[in-house]
């Protein structure tokens, strides 16, 4: 079982559900280490003091703010242990919402919510209260030395908590858009309907893997056991496209044919 990475209450009204928090998800990527090719040595490095060129051990390293005008105020644990947050240890309830709402854009993190010795009723009050009632909570919370906001919504009998970035944090995007004076026809878009149409299914991410871990997981393999992978032929560019419709239409074709091929293939 997970270790918890944090301990507090849901304030929910006058109701207080103790609770623990644990990170729902794990990142599997792919990592290098940098190494001295001669040997396989890693390289090392060292944290130096910029002014007396000192090696600092991590124990004595502070954090430190340095403002627009290039001072730097030293800040101590006391410095933050005093801060007048009341959400240090306590999740507090601000909203009411549904959960389509919430812009996906927003999400940073997903944690579960355990409930905490007597927090088991109110846990479960809460739980069936937001599935009944199709809501999810809006929340403030503070973790890890700064304070977000955050869903609590429930999922497979548990409540996950989404940590959520603040409004500032995301970049506008306008500069991304096409220019307005590009169109498309009606055909096209219908023939991009017919190809959404044969992709269209339900969700099930256990269909999908990490190709790029997997080749690289493949080729670590054969370089411990001495063997040469076998050398993949290079796809043939493809063509650049102008006729849209054409395009898709041979893009549904495709998918009509992959799907069949993935039906056959589970069915045996």
């Amino acid at each position: 079982m997970p270790r918890s990475i944090w301990k507090g209450a849901i304030s929910f009204g006058l109701v207080t559900i103790p609770i623990k928090l644990y990170s729902a998800t794990e990142e599997k990527d792919v990592s290098f280490r940098q190494v001295h090719p001669e040997d396989g040595g890693r390289i090392k490095y060292r944290r130096v003091c910029e002014k007396c060129d000192k090696e600092v051990p991590f124990a004595e390293i502070a954090k430190g703010y340095e403002t627009a005008d290039g001072r730097m105020v030293i800040l101590e644990k006391e410095d933050f242990d005093a801060l007048p947050l009341t959400t240090t240890k306590s999740v507090e309830v601000v909203q009411f919402v549904a959960e389509d709402e919430v812009d996906p854009t927003y999400f940073a993190k997903t944690y579960f919510l355990e409930a905490d010795g007597p927090g088991v009723k109110p846990y479960v009050l809460l739980r069936d209260a937001l599935i009944q009632s199709g809501q999810s909570a809006v929340v403030k919370v503070a973790l890890r030395s700064r304070e977000a906001i955050a869903l609590i919504r429930p999922k497979d009998g548990v409540l996950l908590m989404h940590t959520m970035l603040w409004p500032d944090e995301l970049r506008d995007g306008a500069f991304a858009a096409p220019p307005a004076e590009v169109t498309v026809s009606e055909a096209e878009v219908d023939m991009a309907r017919s190809f959404i149409d044969a992709l269209s299914g339900e969700f099930d991410p256990s269909q999908f893997t990490d190709a790029y871990r997997e080749a690289i997981e493949e080729l670590v393999k054969s370089k411990l056991d001495g063997v040469e992978l076998p050398v993949e032929t290079e796809a043939p560019e493809e063509a650049e496209v102008v006729d849209l419709v054409a395009a898709l239409r041979a893009s549904v074709e495709a998918a009509k044919k992959r799907r069949e091929g993935a039906e056959e293939k589970k069915a045996m």
